[in-house]
């Protein structure tokens, strides 16, 4: 009994003792301190990791660095939106020199047969329109050519200066609203506002290659409509926007004219030119002047005067402005003149 007690009384003792061993936490001067050549791996590792790390942001702000100015220097294009012919940014600039330059894509110095077809029958067509309507006039006067004459005259003149009001009105607005992709009117605004960028290219288009887009607003569907709706019994309605529209179309002709020295027209034109008759080169240089805010009509010029001292334009351009917030491109190139509009100052001086 004594030798058992005594075995279990050791074993007791050694077990405590290996257990305290075990689960005692080591001293202070137990513990093994990291060697020198394992703190200098630590560092390397953990510089390195910071080198990769500026490395990677470093390739990512070049990246979007190159991406950006690759985008700020991309060339716009006439159909893209607030895009403006002759701001800055736009990625064109005004052509020095007499050189032809095309600005709008797609477009060509070269007439073709399309051209000359849709001109020769929109002028064909409007003549006959007109024509007849002189007759119907002939008709309703019994017969009396003098008075026939004198009516038809006295709508052709008046026809003629509406033009120029309406070249005014058609000219102010494409230069100063819409881009390429506006539905009709696209190819026509660009034409215009690319006009300014490059203004010598007109004159080195054949004639239907310069009017035939007018043909499309200015064209046979629009005066037969006109016509129709007016009836036989109103001939000088259909005399009236018969030499309406060919003027319209013509104005892109003698707007051409305009920036042609006497030498380069014909001895008929310069005549015109200096009656007044025509939109003059001395007038219509007026125009070209950033930012091209005055001076619109190109059939005379006879209403150009009475419009800009009026303010007519302006005052147009703000209202539209109040509708809808949409600048004109007049306003956006010249600071002053939209702080002078949005105040009521609309006169323009020149």
């Amino acid at each position: 009994m004594k030798i058992t007690t005594a075995i279990t009384l050791s074993a007791a003792t050694i077990l405590s003792s290996h257990e305290s061993t075990a689960f005692t936490a080591p001293r202070a001067h137990q513990l093994i301190a990291p060697s020198k050549g394992f703190s200098t791996l630590r560092s390397t590792l953990v510089d390195e990791t910071d080198t990769i790390n500026k490395q990677q942001l470093t390739e990512e702000q070049t990246q979007e660095n190159y991406i950006t100015e690759t985008v700020a220097n991309t060339q716009k294009s006439f159909q893209d939106d607030g895009f403006v012919f002759g701001l800055e940014g736009s990625g064109l600039e005004r052509v020095k020199g007499r050189g032809a330059n095309i600005v709008v894509e797609g477009d060509s110095l070269e007439t073709t047969p399309q051209q000359v077809a849709m001109v020769s029958g929109t002028f064909a067509g409007q003549a006959f329109i007109a024509a007849n309507a002189i007759h119907e006039l002939y008709t309703h006067t019994n017969g009396n050519a003098p008075v026939t004459a004198l009516i038809s005259l006295a709508t052709i003149i008046s026809s003629w200066v509406a033009a120029d009001l309406g070249s005014g009105i058609l000219h102010w607005s494409v230069d100063n609203y819409g881009n390429g992709r506006t539905p009709v009117m696209g190819n026509i605004i660009a034409a215009f506002q690319g006009h300014h960028s490059a203004p010598w290219t007109i004159t080195y288009r054949g004639f239907c290659n310069n009017v035939w887009k007018l043909c499309i607003p200015f064209g046979l569907p629009t005066v037969a409509a006109i016509s129709f709706v007016a009836g036989p019994e109103n001939p000088m309605v259909s005399l009236f926007f018969s030499f309406f529209c060919f003027s319209e179309i013509m104005s892109q002709e003698l707007h051409k004219w305009s920036h042609m020295t006497k030498k380069e027209t014909p001895a008929i034109v310069n005549t015109l030119q200096g009656l007044g008759i025509t939109i003059g080169r001395v007038p219509h240089a007026q125009h070209h002047m950033a930012p091209y805010d005055g001076n619109y009509c190109i059939v005379s010029g006879f209403c150009n005067e009475a419009l800009d001292n009026s303010g007519f334009f302006r005052w147009m351009e703000h209202r539209i402005y109040e509708i809808n917030g949409v600048e004109s491109n007049s306003m956006k190139l010249d600071p002053e003149l939209r702080a002078k509009t949005l105040r009521g100052e609309y006169r323009l001086t020149q």
